[in-house]
């Protein structure tokens, strides 16, 4: 029979509108969350000597995350359909987030002692899941702030915020807390005190951002029978609309598996980007810094332009064009960075070519990522969004071991770091590969996908 009840989408007259601008502000505002506690401060901090030693610490953290991955695999699709289901996908995206801000916040009391690195790993896993629950439900959100013809430039636009946003926190913390251009007494030193304050700053800085979301776009409509299904009894309609989806749009399963493949290895851009400039161009602290700000610029503008192509010639076609430029650019990375060379009768170094091929890839992982939520929008029933994006992210984190296990393993087939870039070019081949023969989404949002 059919579903119960639909969502309307809600049209936005201009992407400068009150809900665009909610919706993506809850982007800026999670970048405190991804670059200052998880990336670049607060898990370097757990992963010192203060912890039990760098190799220690870098075990258990691995281990907590990993197991945070199994609850968001097992958990996110399911989630999202009971959001859909019980109209409560604002409620859940607020619980979610404010979840997230009260265990960053607890990394206050995380002081550095040995003793006291579960607590440390178990706060930043915890604040993990309910991270990518509330992901979930913010994601779903862009069918209701956008149109068919819009949605490619608002999920850019989205990106680019979270891009930006990540900027200003990691900014404020270095002049402020990490190395602070005035004394005052959260720059100490003593017990880590400036980076304990770090995670007060971020749960701060996430949940301020993260409030205008929650007055400018309406509440999904509740669906009949919503209170009939149970928590486990979910999993059996989760299994029987995937069947559903897989005999009526079997391209959108297929998506989801090319996704999660090229997506891994755009994360993994990222991931070792900074690892890769220190260690094969030599680059210092500041210059890997310097590097990441106008990485994160650049991607910001990358995303940008690419969702106005996407509302034009589709989100499948851009991101096509993204994963060729960073097959080309890394490539670039991989061959010219290997000795100092002369071209047009300049002078290149190793680390020029880094600069300019290394930005050019954070120039197309922009519209890569911002292109393929607008594609998964698109083919999301109306009313089915947060089921969408909780398999989104369920076949995410199922292969998100790809990139990490490629890179390290052409570092050891030929005894040199920068033959790692080789296993993150072969996982963005691989999702090319099977993107390719996708069927792209259409602008009409699809029809109903029968429920029993």
């Amino acid at each position: 029979m059919q579903r119960m009840s639909t969502e309307p989408r809600r049209p936005a007259g201009r992407l400068l509108s009150r809900p665009v601008l909610a919706w993506a502000s809850w982007d800026w505002g999670s970048a405190a969350f991804n670059a200052v506690m998880t990336t670049f401060v607060f898990t370097v901090y757990l992963t010192s000597d203060a912890f039990g030693g760098e190799a220690y610490a870098s075990g258990v953290l691995g281990a907590g995350l990993a197991v945070a991955g199994l609850f968001i695999a097992l958990l996110a699709p399911v989630t999202g359909q009971r959001s859909d289901v019980g109209g409560r996908r604002k409620l859940w995206l607020g619980v979610n987030s404010l979840a997230v801000a009260v265990l960053t916040a607890l990394c206050f009391f995380v002081f550095p002692r040995p003793e006291l690195l579960l607590l440390g790993v178990a706060l930043i896993a915890a604040a993990n899941i309910f991270f990518e629950f509330a992901g979930v439900n913010y994601n779903a959100m862009l069918a209701q702030i956008s149109t068919p013809s819009s949605i490619g430039r608002v999920s850019g636009f989205g990106w680019a915020m979270g891009y930006v946003g990540g900027i200003a926190a990691l900014v404020i913390v270095l002049v402020a807390f990490v190395q602070p251009v005035f004394d005052w007494f959260g720059s100490s030193t003593e017990d880590a005190l400036n980076i304990r304050l770090v995670a007060v700053f971020s749960a701060l800085w996430f949940l301020a951002f993260a409030l205008p979301v929650m007055f400018a776009v309406p509440e999904v409509p509740r669906q009949r029978n919503a209170d009939r299904l149970g928590f486990l009894a979910s999993y059996g309609l989760l299994f029987r609309r995937i069947k559903a989806i897989y005999r009526t749009s079997p391209h959108t399963i297929f998506f989801l598996l090319a996704s999660a493949i090229f997506r891994d290895g755009l994360a993994a851009v990222f991931t070792f980007g900074g690892v890769i400039a220190a260690g094969t161009f030599g680059f210092a602290l500041s210059e890997v810094i310097l590097f990441a700000i106008v990485g994160n610029v650049i991607a910001a503008v990358g995303a940008v332009i690419g969702g106005f192509f996407d509302d034009r010639v589709g989100p499948k076609l851009v991101i096509i064009v993204a994963l060729i430029g960073l097959l080309v650019s890394g490539t670039a990375v991989l061959v010219l960075g290997a000795a100092d060379y002369e071209f047009f009768g300049v002078q290149w170094s190793g680390d020029t070519t880094f600069w300019v091929f290394g930005l050019l890839l954070t120039l197309f992982v922009g519209p890569a990522q911002a292109s393929s939520r607008a594609y998964l929008a698109r083919l999301s029933p109306a009313g089915e969004e947060g089921e969408m994006f909780g398999l989104y992210a369920t076949t995410g984190r199922a292969v998100s071991f790809l990139a990490p296990a490629l890179f390290s393993l052409f570092i050891g087939i030929f005894g040199e770091q920068r033959f790692g870039i080789i296993g993150i070019l072969v996982v963005l081949l691989a999702g090319l590969l099977v993107l390719l023969p996708v069927k792209p989404p259409a602008k009409v949002p699809p029809a109903v996908v029968p429920a029993p």
